[in-house]
């Protein structure tokens, strides 16, 4: 008995061993995606300061081209999630990859703040689509371990602050930008091939859930997700506007060069790089904690905005960098996986998209409107204090949620 149980069981262990090991594949290839995605989106906040003076820009224009990427990556998120759950995660993966690595080649050739605009609108159009893609894609692939395979997942957005502003003003420097900049889209297009040919929608034996219409529209009375999206949109309002504005302000402040402000934007994102899987991990370990460890970074993000305001020196600026990081990015894969809880597996891509759209409001209004502060108030201070607004709301709205949605 116990040796025919035992041949039973065989075929089923050679089957899953080889899909356990390939979905570490899957998530790498989605990783490198969201990765070059993001360091397309950063890689002018590192270089702003010193390529905007050669484009004439005023310094309260410069988050004017962060502001166009994310209106376009705003309404693309929508979109792009509906897509997702209708043509699947690889094509949709694909149709955003392409056209966003010929957009950031193209932006290379920029000459004129309508031109730069432009461009950067397009960027965020063709970008829409690759969170929900890659999110869909891992909750067909990871079940338990959703929590860590989304915190592996999310570090993709803090390295690429690492990456950008490690690489993108020393290469803007001994190359030019425009080059830096065709470099990156070439690189972009390379992967979304890569792509298309390793990444597989869901795990063999399995099909891909159709989602109806009936089902996107009920995402949009789903109480849990539309608080979600609120804390979502705050957090990120401080996240992208430091991302946007924090290597600007240190060099027009207190006159630090762009490469180290870019080195201080670096040890910021390997605070986020080490924070995001550590939760993720704690997350899928203990159940329910994902809304407790949500408020907590939240309201220590807004806290260390308010510190990193007050600071003055280079020094002060490479200690509080790595804690800002880890909580400025940690909140983000207790928050994805949130969603795909709350919207389950078969409207998981509408449902990130959906949420991703609002949250990314933040990231459109918070590059103008911190411009505007500084360029009239030309207070570090004052513009840090209005960024660490939005987490400490975030925060707040987060209590609101109910304990069931967390894991």
């Amino acid at each position: 008995m116990k040796s025919a149980a035992l041949q039973s069981a065989s075929p089923i262990s050679q089957t899953e061993a080889p899909l356990r090991r390939y979905r570490w594949v899957v998530l790498f290839v989605v990783w490198g995606a969201f990765l070059l995605s993001y360091i397309d989106r950063v890689a002018w906040s590192s270089v702003a300061a010193p390529v905007g003076q050669s484009l004439g820009l005023s310094v309260s224009l410069l988050g004017v081209f962060v502001t166009a990427f994310y209106i376009g990556y705003v309404i693309a998120n929508v979109v792009g999630g509906i897509l997702t759950d209708t043509l699947g995660g690889r094509a949709t993966l694909t149709l955003a990859l392409v056209p966003l690595g010929l957009a950031t080649f193209a932006f290379s050739a920029t000459t004129s703040l309508s031109m730069g605009i432009g461009i950067q609108f397009a960027m965020g159009l063709f970008a829409g689509a690759d969170y929900s893609a890659g999110v869909k894609i891992l909750s067909a692939w990871f079940g338990k371990e959703r929590g860590k395979a989304m915190g592996l997942y999310t570090t993709a957005t803090s390295l690429a602050v690492v990456v950008a502003n490690a690489t993108v003003p020393r290469a803007a420097q001994s190359i030019g930008w425009g080059n830096a900049f065709r470099i990156l889209g070439l690189i972009t297009c390379a992967w979304a091939v890569l792509a298309f040919l390793l990444i597989r929608n869901t795990p063999e034996g399995t099909k891909p859930k159709k989602a109806t219409g009936k089902d996107f529209l009920a995402l949009l009375q789903n109480r849990n997700l539309i608080l979600l999206a609120i804390v979502g949109c705050g957090a990120l309002w401080g996240t992208v506007g430091f991302g946007a504005w924090g290597n600007a302000l240190m060099t027009r402040e207190y006159g630090i060069s762009p490469v180290t402000a870019g080195v201080i934007a670096a040890w910021f994102g390997m605070g986020a790089v080490v924070s995001k899987p550590i939760l993720g991990w704690i997350s899928d370990v203990r159940k329910g904690a994902r809304r407790q460890l949500s408020i907590a970074c939240l309201l220590g993000f807004g806290v260390m905005l308010i510190l990193f305001g007050h600071a003055s020196t280079v020094t002060e600026f490479f200690l509080i960098a790595p804690v800002l990081g880890a909580t400025a990015f940690g909140y983000t894969p207790l928050l994805v996986a949130q969603v795909t809880e709350a919207s389950g597996d078969r409207l998981a891509g509408a449902a990130a998209g959906m949420t991703n759209a609002i949250w990314q409001l933040g990231s459109a209004l918070s590059p103008l409107l911190v411009g505007q502060i500084y360029g009239n108030s030309h207070s570090f201070g004052l513009a840090l204090g209005a960024l660490a607004a939005g987490p400490l709301i975030g925060a707040a709205v987060m209590t609101m949620t109910p304990k069931a949605t967390n894991g």
